[in-house]
């Protein structure tokens, strides 16, 4: 059930027009910085399907940019903005949910069992801090010490049933009084900027594209947006699915956090993406084959700004593209995506410069997409 910060309403529109310039621009000192945007999103928890506490600060955030503002029964926040002249109707989308946990079991010692909920490699899980529950309960992810492995335990990845969380409960009961079936745990794990323009933060894919996504609605364009934050992408796309029905758009630009492998004795084409050469656009996943005219002109638009980019190299995962793409009559859809390393870790790595470039792109593709309009 949603609470009432949720609910909220398409028959209350909210005024973004008053904090613009007549070209639509936000004054300086009312923008958004992206980045340190990026770094506070990072820091909430919001598995898929628990993702309330992010859409909660969305909704905060964008709240004075756009003119109407809704959470649907799934959970997607909606968010829509007047163009200023008539064309296709334009959806952005990110979403919100991260890899995560749910507890199963409270078993006799207090300790918990549980499984992931999306693409999760059990051999990272070891050892990791957590929060647990709606509360944020801290939680560590323990397995049977190495002193006390067999060669063949030694030998063997572990399992996820093999791991237990432990939040300290002295039993059963203690532990049952705090946690129950169903509740979700997040990695615990602050954003960190370090080397060479690097950020390593939980939850980049995608609270890099939520981050764009908000940023990009400060401004007006010349056709309607509805900006997205979607919900359960990791576990089947299943919020842009509703999302995109709500919309019927005409065309969509998927902002995401994509995988990034160049390190090395890495053969080059098992390379999907490199960290500082740009946004990745994405010719063709395992849920999506993107619409050639739409990605050609963000490519020439990249080109006439002189801002680098990179396609993805490889065919694995899927985006919320492959939902979008099939909804009404069919959608034109591209994907631009910040290449992230260790991605579904508690420690992805991204390039601010890839960032700051999906910013830049994803802007200019807006403000000339009519040219495209005329196109087609």
């Amino acid at each position: 059930m949603l609470s009432e910060d949720d609910q909220l309403s398409m028959e209350e529109p909210v005024n973004a027009g008053e904090s613009l310039d007549a070209d639509g621009s936000l004054d300086a000192d009312e923008s958004l910085d992206a980045y340190d945007f990026l770094k506070t999103l990072t820091c909430l928890n919001g598995g898929s399907g628990d993702e309330g506490s992010v859409r909660e600060k969305l909704a905060e955030t964008i709240r004075p940019y756009v003119d109407d503002l809704r959470t649907d029964a799934t959970g997607n926040l909606i968010a829509f903005k007047k163009g200023t002249g008539s064309g296709p109707r334009m959806m952005l989308a990110a979403h919100m949910d991260e890899v995560s946990l749910m507890v199963t079991q409270v078993g006799d010692m207090g300790l918990l069992r549980f499984r992931a909920v999306g693409g999760i490699d059990p051999r990272i899980l070891v050892g990791k801090r957590l929060k647990v529950g709606p509360d944020g309960l801290p939680g560590i992810i323990g397995t049977k010490p190495v002193h006390l492995q067999t060669a063949s335990d030694r030998k063997n990845a572990v399992k996820v049933r093999d791991l237990r969380i432990d939040i300290g409960a002295a039993d059963k009961t203690q532990a049952e009084a705090l946690v129950k079936p169903g509740d979700r745990a997040t990695f615990d794990y602050a954003p960190v900027e370090y080397g060479d323009n690097k950020l390593m933060a939980k939850a980049l894919d995608d609270r890099a594209g939520c981050a764009v996504l908000a940023w990009l609605l400060q401004k007006r364009y010349a056709f309607d947006v509805y900006g997205c934050f979607t919900v359960q992408e990791e576990i089947g796309l299943k919020g842009a699915k509703t999302a995109s029905f709500a919309v019927m758009p005409d065309y969509a630009l998927i902002l995401e956090g994509t995988t990034c492998f160049d390190v090395p004795d890495t053969k080059e084409h098992l390379m999907s993406t490199w960290l500082g050469k740009g946004p990745a656009l994405t010719i063709m996943d395992r849920a999506v084959i993107s619409n050639r005219p739409f990605v050609d002109f963000i490519v020439e638009t990249a080109e006439r700004e002189g801002i680098p980019f990179q396609f993805k190299q490889t065919l694995s995962g899927g985006t919320d593209a492959g939902r979008i793409q099939g909804s009404g009559e069919g959608v034109r859809v591209a994907t631009m995506a910040v290449p992230c390393r260790y991605i579904h870790t508690p420690v992805s790595v991204m390039d601010r410069n890839d960032f700051e470039g999906m910013k830049r792109l994803s802007a200019a593709v807006l403000t000339r997409l009519p040219e495209l309009f005329s196109r087609t």
